[in-house]
């Protein structure tokens, strides 16, 4: 079992472990996770991050999710080393063996960049004090989170029941949103703390109603008898988004680090895509890397809207409906206590965003959203 501390090597995993464990708990991840790795308290910044140099090894933590297999495959195909060497830089990609645990790494400066949820960039990395840039928008959940209930198919029936769930995780801000759609309240039902390896067996329980979960669990769950999802991503487009975030400093000090990330990553989707031979092997070869086969990885991408051009991507992180999506998600983590118990407002953590805009304290922004690497791809520069 790792204890949050291992270097990059000690987290890389010869088989597949977890699947896209979102749940953040705050007291464990700004307190006693990132405490066990060095996290400074307060508002003090981790180390600072290496000055760009021909020897240095960038390295890329990443986890298993649907709308994140492009980069093992990349790196498995030879991508990452092609993009790397146009740019002089060196970068290795590790598979850490949860979630979490990835994002512990990086608030810890042990990982250069990982990918991350916005929320989850926002109450872990953030939250602890590293100052973080979102390299790419990669997707959006649409219909890969979603809330069951057990014997109804109406979600009013929720009221009153207990639900499974990862709190304070994306799964409890879907609940949340379904809640509010219903006329509904957080404080009109009561969480169960679930893991993600616990959640499909908790639906067989007599005494479980009433659960949250992603893919593939979901599809898991539906399956069951009894199973009426009533609620999904879909119904709350672009509020879950799935990134890759660099460190700030890391970035600023070697621009062709972000060059290159971006150049594998849409190479990649151009691939994987692509409907012929070239992109079945590809999307057949990430199946296999996550641990499943090739009609299970597709019905996973179906319900993932990828950001396949760098175009479709900048368009997105500049329209204006980022700004609220964004707002409504810090007010939801502040609110649960996911910034820390030293923050005193929703406005203690700055998020930049394009065109000048940021929410939140400007004197102490610590997640950037910068539209520039998408903007070189898109214009044909990198």
């Amino acid at each position: 079992m790792l204890d949050g501390c291992e270097s990059p090597a000690e987290v890389v995993m010869s088989g597949v472990v977890s699947l896209r464990w979102l749940g953040v708990l705050a007291a464990v991840i700004s307190v006693a996770g990132l405490a066990s790795c060095g996290k400074p308290a307060g508002d003090a910044r981790p180390a600072a991050a290496p000055a760009a140099a021909a020897d240095h090894v960038y390295t890329v933590a990443w986890t298993i999710y649907a709308g994140w297999m492009p980069w093992p495959y990349a790196d498995q195909a030879g991508i990452v080393k092609k993009w790397a060497d146009k740019y002089g830089v060196r970068i290795r990609l590790v598979q850490v063996n949860d979630y979490v645990e990835s994002l512990n790494q990086f608030s810890a400066g042990k990982v250069d960049a990982v990918v991350s949820t916005n929320m989850d960039a926002l109450t872990v990395p953030a939250a602890g004090g590293r100052d973080s840039t979102v390299l790419m928008i990669g997707d959006y959940s649409n219909g890969n989170d979603g809330l069951i209930l057990k014997g109804s198919a109406k979600l009013a029936d929720v009221k009153g029941r207990a639900v499974n769930l990862v709190e304070n995780s994306v799964s409890h801000y879907l609940l949340a949103r379904a809640l509010e759609s219903a006329g509904l309240k957080l404080p009109d039902v009561h969480t169960v703390n679930t893991s993600d390896a616990d959640i499909v067996a908790a639906y067989g329980a007599a005494q479980t109603t009433a659960l949250v979960t992603w893919n593939p669990q979901l599809s898991t769950v539906r399956a069951q008898p009894g199973a009426h999802e009533v609620f999904d991503s879909s119904q709350i487009p672009g509020e879950i988004l799935d990134t890759m975030i660099v460190d700030t400093a890391t970035l600023k000090a070697n621009p062709n680090l972000g060059k290159a990330l971006t150049g594998i990553w849409y190479e990649t989707l151009a691939l994987m895509t692509r409907d012929d031979d070239a992109g079945k092997a590809a999307r057949a070869a990430m199946a296999k890397l996550s641990g499943t086969d090739l009609s299970g990885f597709d019905g996973q991408l179906k319900t993932t809207h990828l950001f396949v051009t760098p175009k479709d991507a900048l368009a997105f992180e500049t329209d204006p409906g980022l700004v609220a999506a964004t707002d409504r998600v810090r007010k939801f983590s502040f609110e649960h206590g996911l910034f820390g118990q030293a923050a005193r407002s929703v406005d203690d953590i700055g998020i930049s965003l394009p065109g000048g805009k940021v929410l939140g304290d400007p004197a102490h922004v610590r997640l950037r959203f910068d539209p520039t690497y998408m903007d070189l791809a898109a214009s044909g520069k990198l």
